[in-house]
């Protein structure tokens, strides 16, 4: 029986499937269009994974008053841990003179995390994330779907299309009375004449 088995496997030992859920939570973070394209159980086991991580970022953003410094180094620590860390034995492999490798996604998607996305998601209470099935896989049949995040560019953007369509519709109203007006009176001093 499967009673109180809450997440899914994924056919991956659970150190594997850690590393895939770091992966994926990176990807997301890093991804200029806040969205990327995974199988469904996937996205589905993502999106508490990356919600977790979401709202410390969220609550750092909040941080105030006495000791608020020491509270948001404690945050960014617990955040990183659903990342992947910075690159391993860095000052090791750099040699004087060489450049060093630039640090890994992990790194940078905790920056992002806690300085852009902590504060787009200051005031939401959570539910960050979506998901939107896309159907089934060519070559073995998988449900793909697109996990993204909310109130992202997109998002923002087809909100002002829509409110310049409502006021747009609007506007036009009076301008083709005016217009079915002028070409009446054109009509009746052509009757007239």
């Amino acid at each position: 029986m499967r009673h109180l088995k809450a997440h899914r496997k994924l056919g991956r030992d659970t150190e594997h499937r850690i590393s895939m859920l770091r992966n994926l939570a990176t990807s997301l973070i890093n991804s200029r269009e806040d969205r990327i394209v995974t199988t469904l159980p996937k996205a589905k086991e993502l999106r508490p994974f990356i919600e977790k991580a979401i709202t410390l970022s969220r609550k750092a953003a909040s941080l105030e008053g006495n000791g608020s410094e020491a509270r948001g180094v404690h945050l960014r620590r617990q955040a990183a841990t659903f990342f992947h860390a910075g690159n391993f034995r860095r000052a090791i492999t750099t040699r004087r003179g060489q450049t060093p490798p630039p640090r890994s996604a992990g790194v940078a998607a905790v920056h992002r995390l806690f300085d852009e996305l902590g504060d787009r998601y200051k005031d939401r209470p959570g539910g960050y994330t979506r998901i939107i099935k896309m159907g089934r896989r060519a070559g073995d049949g998988a449900e793909l779907a697109i996990i993204e995040l909310v109130d992202n560019s997109r998002d923002k953007d087809a909100q002002n299309r829509k409110r310049a369509v409502a006021t747009g519709s609007k506007k036009k109203k009076p301008a083709e009375t005016k217009a079915t007006e002028t070409s009446s009176e054109s009509n009746a001093g052509e009757a007239e004449e």
